[in-house]
């Protein structure tokens, strides 16, 4: 322990330095000091300076100021999860949340629309999962391509649709025949318009919406219109 702390006493000397006030009020900066007889040999980092020992009057320790300590590093991020890395479920329930749907109505559509298919292209032109017509993702400013945007933009026109029927008793059916079949037919028939295609598509996604609110304890009344 001893020479532990000699060797730390000789470090901190090395690093301080020190001066030697000479008898004439001179100064001489030096690492350290060795006494040898009437001898006194300043070690200086280029070499050593020898004096008489009469000629030293005093040392003084040269104040040491530490470098100051290293930030600490910084915590890595998270890494971002990628769109690619999420299911075409997770990617439509978190569409849902941001356009502030209820999920389970997103999530009706897109199996109805697409059967959870990023890749699907309908032979009228409609893509992705949620089938959306290009002109329709282009004034919604979507890449139709892309299952992110793609979902948050078919969400958004969703979402549109339920606040354009709010006042209706038949809200969510004249807004899920309006996203398959347009607003312009639903208002011109005054409610689902009589395609087969589109009287199907309803019942679809009423019926799935249905079942998967029925599965929860604090579900909401059935859709019945």
């Amino acid at each position: 322990m001893k020479a532990l702390l000699t060797l730390l006493a000789i470090a901190v000397s090395a690093s301080a330095g020190e001066y030697a006030v000479l008898a004439n009020g001179q100064r001489v900066h030096a690492e350290s000091h060795e006494i040898d007889g009437n001898l006194v040999r300043l070690v200086t980092k280029t070499g050593s300076i020898e004096f008489p020992s009469a000629q030293v009057v005093a040392y003084e320790q040269e104040e040491y100021t530490p470098p100051p300590a290293a930030p600490p590093a910084a915590a890595p991020a998270p890494p971002a999860i990628s769109a690619k890395a999420l299911s075409a479920q997770e990617i439509i329930t978190r569409a849902a949340e941001k356009a502030g749907l209820p999920p389970d109505i997103l999530h009706s559509v897109a199996r109805a629309e697409s059967g959870y298919r990023t890749n699907a292209v309908s032979p009228k032109g409609a893509i992705g999962l949620m089938q959306l017509m290009p002109k329709t993702a282009a004034a919604l400013n979507a890449n139709p391509y892309d299952p992110q945007q793609n979902a948050e933009a078919g969400a958004e026109y969703l979402a549109q649709l339920l606040e354009k029927y709010k006042d209706d008793p038949h809200q969510v059916s004249k807004a899920v025949a309006a996203y398959n079949a347009g607003p312009g037919a639903v208002d011109k028939y005054k409610g689902i318009p009589p395609y087969r295609e589109t009287v199907d598509y309803v019942s679809r996604v009423i019926s799935d919406y249905n079942k998967r609110t029925a599965k929860k304890q604090t579900s909401p009344a059935p859709v019945t219109d």
